[in-house]
């Protein structure tokens, strides 16, 4: 199979090291390109788009030669999404890692504003002097998003995080049945995540029901704290 991996909020390529080393060690392809002004990509955020990020993806996904599978981890579940509304013909399988799985019409400030999060975490997302970006206060990380990892990948996390656009948060889903429905889904669960806590998980699969669901028992951030289970996980999601 061919992987592409989305990273999510504040995250980029760099933190599917482990992951993709393990499913090319399988056998498989992997690519992990870096949306357009996160990870290494240093594009003003001020200059992109949500649609860009889609465009971006989708444009991978077709040059691929073969159906793939897109894995979106948290807030890269709405990018896989609207990836999949652009090339359904190019995409296996759609995979959310504990990802926003928006319906259509919706942000994912709306799906999150549904649910029961801990307060923290939205006061510990912090706007920056450019007002187009965010940024995370440090003491969340060990205690949502990384508390199952151990402290050196912690560490490495922490040093490699880049600002997060706004419009992440208040892009409107445009999807289809047509297209983004003809799609295969699948979710895989992360049960000890405190930054998108398990009942907001099912409750968007409630809502947008997937044909596979793997379980992990770790954080938020498995491709550092479970690299093995998470490289089966997505393995599994995905049969030939």
């Amino acid at each position: 199979m061919h992987f592409i991996l989305i990273s999510g909020a504040w995250h980029g390529a760099w933190c599917w090291e482990r992951v993709a080393a393990l499913l090319e060690a399988k056998g498989h392809r992997v690519q992990a390109p870096d949306l357009r002004g996160m990870g290494a990509d240093r594009t003003p955020l001020a200059a992109v788009s949500f649609q860009d990020w889609a465009t971006a993806v989708a444009r991978v996904a077709r040059a691929s030669g073969e159906p793939v599978v897109l894995v979106g981890h948290s807030r890269g579940g709405i990018v896989v999404s609207q990836a999949a509304e652009l090339a359904p013909e190019a995409i296996h399988t759609s995979v959310y890692l504990a990802a926003a799985l928006v319906p259509d019409g919706l942000r994912m400030a709306d799906v999150f504003a549904t649910a029961r999060t801990d307060p923290a975490v939205a006061a510990g997302v912090r706007l920056r002097a450019d007002g187009v970006s965010t940024d995370l206060d440090p003491a969340l990380l060990p205690t949502h998003f990384y508390n199952t990892t151990p402290p050196e990948l912690l560490a490495r996390a922490i040093s490699r995080l880049t600002p997060e656009p706004v419009f992440s948060n208040a892009a409107v889903m445009q999807l289809s049945p047509e297209k983004f429905g003809r799609v295969r889904r699948a979710y895989v669960e992360c049960l000890q995540d405190r930054c998108v806590p398990i009942e907001l998980q099912r409750k968007m699969q409630d809502a947008l029901p997937c044909q596979h669901v793997g379980v992990l028992d770790t954080d938020h951030s498995p491709f550092y704290s479970a690299p093995e289970a998470l490289a089966e996980a997505l393995i599994a999601a995905a049969p030939a």
